[in-house]
């Protein structure tokens, strides 16, 4: 499979993504060629580290990017969080890796059949007793269109809200993007064929 990637993409960042997408490519074919996942790659990072992308992924179980991406210690600065929610907390661990580790990428990886589209959906917009402050990031999501039905696609529109709401909250990542010293490639994980795609 021949992968292509937009054209507007610093070359930093193009080579750490196509990095990342072929390792997806390992994972989808039962080849990977991580090797670094030993106690000995752990100690060459014991008092540094540098990663060459951000991943904002879902706390999701099924969703594990160093093994979708075939990674291994020291490679990715990973955020989770349910639902690639992006709470302050969580848009600062971004700021950190993007202000003091220099990374080039930030990944925004969504993925199919996720809980948290499916429960915002069932109580949009009602103010639910739990969960108050994922759905305060969901919601804005139905705001714009509540007829969406298929979490999946809800959960690519969130992903494209991410991006959104990281660039109007965040000077850091905001300026790091508009200087091309960081791209942010939004991605969707399909759990049936377990490929990353590039969402445009």
């Amino acid at each position: 499979m021949k992968i292509e990637l937009p054209e507007n993409i610093p070359l930093n960042a193009k080579k750490e993504l196509m990095k990342l997408l072929q390792g997806n490519l390992n994972f989808v074919n039962s080849t990977p060629t991580a090797k670094n996942m030993c106690l000995e790659t752990l100690r060459k990072y014991a008092f540094h580290q540098e990663p060459y992308a951000v991943i904002l992924s879902c706390s999701d179980s099924r969703v594990v990017p160093e093994i979708i991406f075939d990674c291994g210690i020291g490679e990715l600065f990973v955020v989770r969080v349910a639902g690639i929610t992006a709470g302050d907390n969580v848009i600062e661990s971004i700021e950190y890796a993007v202000k003091k580790l220099n990374v080039p990428l930030l990944i925004l990886l969504g993925h199919d059949d996720c809980g948290v589209m499916k429960y915002a959906r069932e109580h949009y917009p009602e103010k639910t007793e739990d969960f108050k402050s994922i759905m305060e990031c969901v919601y804005p999501v139905l705001d714009r269109d509540e007829d969406i039905t298929c979490h999946n696609f809800f959960a690519r529109q969130h992903t494209i809200w991410v991006e959104e709401t990281l660039m109007k909250k965040s000077k850091i990542i905001k300026n790091a993007v508009e200087s091309k010293k960081l791209y942010i490639a939004k991605c969707h994980f399909d759990h049936s064929t377990g490929l990353v795609e590039l969402i445009s």
